[in-house]
């Protein structure tokens, strides 16, 4: 039974057009073609980008964290109570008022400390700024790095400025170390991602983070097998042009120069909108989409391969509203920050101060911790 799921799975009509077969890609004449067995070593990989990521984060993004004034924020804990946690994990952070009530005759707290629980014990499973601002370093790098390192592969291939050389001789397209070696990373890298997903930092739209995890790791795995190659690193070079910016933005965020993450979010929500609402469906699912059907028949992945794009395009739009609402607020003179990320909650209305001491609460607080009184100027 395995044996005839790997044959049909493996059936040459889901992953090359008609007429051409797995033989026709086999190695020969020096020439090197695609093959599923070169990502068996996406996974170990995965695992020690998890490694790398545990130790930039320790010995590079913390020290930076400290010389731009980031540390851990102290918060009042919740105090222990049975009732109050079984119902936390059970049935919701955010009791109504009637659920508050009959909590508060079961702990024997009134209602005013049943909510005051349940802000601290919400507030302790939030994410701290150093934590963020952690994971913010480490996309940053990697991102730019890839940018970089894709931009090196590519920007001297004729596919590059003729789109329809991306065809050229499609499926019979042998591949270079270098192209090899940038998937690899790549698929490596987002396997990672999705690893970590559960102890990242949680955002409003993670549900739509995991389906983009998933959709580009089987969108770079797919183009591999069916050696849509030059496809695939126009395509990856793409995405990565804007992640960077976004990162570097948060980065500056965390550390309160908000004059310098207000420009980057600028010049990130333009790149943004140019490469993933223009470039990526105007360019380049135009040519996924018109240009293969001069050369052969469609087939099952032509369809695959376009209905991920599709799924991806689909998600550009979505985090193209959450931008451009905060880029409405940049206009209309607002404060900028991650329309995805939940805000700490405060308990100053009740006279209370995390263990901090009275004079950070005298201070101005931007984005949840103490403006930056050092050296660096204000417009930063």
């Amino acid at each position: 039974m395995l044996q005839t799921l790997y044959d049909y799975f493996w059936w040459e009509r889901l992953w090359l057009p008609v007429n051409l077969t797995w033989a026709d890609l086999e190695d020969r004449d020096g020439r090197v073609y695609a093959k599923a067995s070169d990502l068996y070593v996406i996974l170990p990989l995965a695992l020690l980008f998890l490694i790398i990521r545990y130790f930039f984060e320790l010995y590079m993004a913390t020290p930076l964290a400290a010389l731009l004034n980031i540390k851990e924020k102290a918060r009042l804990r919740a105090s222990p109570n049975p009732t109050l946690e079984h119902f936390y994990l059970t049935r919701g952070k955010q009791p109504k008022q009637m659920e508050v009530e009959l909590l508060s005759q079961k702990s024997g707290l009134s209602s005013r400390q049943v909510e005051r629980w349940f802000r601290r014990r919400r507030n302790q499973d939030r994410p701290s700024l150093l934590k963020k601002f952690r994971e913010a370093s480490w996309r940053f790098t990697f991102y730019l790095v890839a940018f970089l390192a894709g931009m090196a592969v590519i920007v001297d291939k004729p596919w590059f400025y003729d789109l329809k050389k991306v065809w050229e001789g499609y499926p019979i397209q042998s591949t270079i170390p270098s192209q090899y070696w940038y998937y690899i990373i790549e698929l490596s890298f987002y396997w990672s991602l999705l690893f970590s997903i559960a102890s990242d930092v949680k955002r409003k739209d993670f549900k739509e983070q995991v389906i983009h995890h998933v959709a580009t790791i089987i969108l770079i795995s797919f183009s591999w097998f069916a050696n849509y190659i030059r496809a695939g690193t126009l395509i990856m070079a793409l995405h990565d042009s804007s992640d960077y910016l976004l990162e570097s933005a948060k980065m500056f965020n965390y550390a309160g120069w908000k004059n310098t993450c207000n420009a980057i979010f600028v010049i990130f929500a333009i790149v943004f909108i140019i490469t993933r609402l223009v470039i990526l469906p105007f360019w380049i699912l135009h040519c996924t989409l018109v240009y293969p059907l001069d050369l052969y028949p469609a087939f099952f992945g032509y369809y695959f391969f376009n209905s991920m794009l599709g799924v991806l395009q689909l998600l550009h739009i979505f985090w193209a509203y959450l931008i451009l609402r905060m880029a409405h607020k940049f206009i209309t003179g607002k404060r900028i920050e991650d329309e995805r990320s939940d805000k700490e909650e405060t308990e100053s209305s009740e006279g209370e101060e995390a263990g901090a001491g009275a004079g950070v609460k005298s201070r101005p607080l931007a984005n949840g911790h103490p403006v930056i009184s050092n050296s660096h100027r204000k417009n930063d």
